[in-house]
C-alpha cells in the first residue's frame, strides 16, 4: 500500500492562467500536508516542466487562452504516449467532462471548487498514480533480474562446459529423438566414428565391434530417461585391441518439463584399466 506521507510528498503541478485560482489549489494543498507543488500559468510551458520534472498530478486548467487544456493534453500524450497521463482538469463546463476524459484525463473537478471534493479527488488519483509507479518500477526491476541471470546462467553454461573438457575427452549432447547435436572433444578421431550429417547419429567408419550386451544396458538407461555415472563399456577394435569408455549423461528438460534430449562426458579409460592389478 502507499503510505499517507508517500501521497503528501508527490510532486503536483498547478496550470491555470488565473492567479486567484492558482493561490487558492495551492493554499489548499499546503494546508493539508502536500510539500512539493510548481505552478505555471504559462500553458505552453506545461510540456517542457513535465519532460522534466514527469510529476505525479497535473491539475490542468482546461479554458485558457492561446492554448487551451485539451491541446496540452495532446503535447503531454506525446511524451509519455505509452504511460499513465496523470491529469486532473478543472473546468467550469459540464460538457467539456466527458470530453477531457476521452483525451486522457484520468478525473475532473468543477468550478468553482468544493475543497473537500478536490481533495478527495487528489487524495485518490495519487494514491493510483504511485501504485502504477512502483508497479511500473518492479517490472523494470523484474525485467533487469532477469537479464542478469540469463548471463549468470551463460557464464555457469560456460563454465561448466570448460570444466568438463578438463576432466573428460568429450563433451556431448543428443536431442529427445537421441541424435547428436553437439560433440566437444576428439570423440571422432579417438574412436575412429563419423557423424551421419542427414541423422546426427553416429556410425562406426572402422569396422570396430562394440559389446552388443553393453550397448544394450547403455541404450535401456537412454531409453528410461534415467541417469548415469562412469558407465564403462568395451569396443575391439580391427586390430584386435580391446578399448575400454566410460560416459556419465543426465536428462535434460525444459521450463515446462518436457525432455529434450540428453547430455555428458566421455573418457577413454583403456590405459588405466589396463594398470588395475588382475
Amino acid at each position: 500500500m502507499i503510505s499517507k506521507q508517500e501521497i503528501l510528498n508527490a510532486s503536483i503541478l498547478i496550470v491555470d492562467d488565473q492567479e486567484a485560482n492558482v493561490i487558492l489549489l495551492e493554499q489548499m494543498l499546503r494546508e493539508v500536508g502536500y510539500t512539493c507543488i510548481s505552478f505555471t500559468m504559462d500553458p505552453y510551458a506545461v510540456c517542457e516542466l513535465y519532460r522534466k520534472k514527469r510529476y505525479d498530478l497535473i491539475l490542468l486548467d482546461l479554458q485558457m487562452p492561446g492554448m487551451d487544456g485539451f491541446q496540452v493534453m495532446e503535447g503531454l500524450k506525446e511524451i509519455d504516449s505509452d504511460g499513465y497521463l496523470p491529469v486532473l482538469v478543472i473546468t467550469a463546463q459540464p460538457g467539456h467532462k466527458l470530453r477531457a476524459l476521452a483525451a486522457g484525463a484520468k478525473d475532473f473537478v468543477a468550478k468553482p471548487f468544493d475543497l473537500v471534493e478536490v481533495q478527495t479527488r487528489i487524495h485518490n488519483m495519487l494514491e493510483v498514480r504511485l501504485l502504477y509507479k512502483r508497479l511500473e518500477n518492479y517490472n523494470k526491476e523484474l525485467e533487469q533480474t532477469v537479464l542478469e541471470r540469463t548471463a549468470e546462467l551463460r557464464v555457469s553454461e560456460a563454465r561448466y562446459h570448460r570444466l568438463t573438457e578438463l576432466s573428460s575427452d568429450w563433451y556431448w549432447e543428443q536431442d529427445e529423438n537421441g541424435y547428436f547435436t553437439k560433440i566437444f572433444g576428439p570423440v571422432l578421431e579417438m574412436l575412429g566414428i563419423k557423424i551421419d550429417d542427414a541423422l546426427g547419429s553416429i556410425r562406426d567408419d572402422q569396422g570396430a565391434r562394440w559389446n552388443e550386451a553393453e550397448r544394450e544396458i547403455l541404450e535401456a538407461k537412454l531409453v528410461g530417461r534415467r541417469p548415469f555415472l562412469d558407465f564403462v563399456f568395451t569396443r575391439t577394435n580391427p586390430d584386435g585391441e580391446l578399448q575400454y569408455l566410460m560416459v556419465s549423461g543426465e536428462p535434460m528438460y525444459d521450463s515446462s518439463g518436457r525432455f529434450t534430449g540428453y547430455r555428458g562426458i566421455g573418457k577413454d579409460v583403456t590405459e588405466t584399466i589396463r594398470k588395475l592389478p588382475d
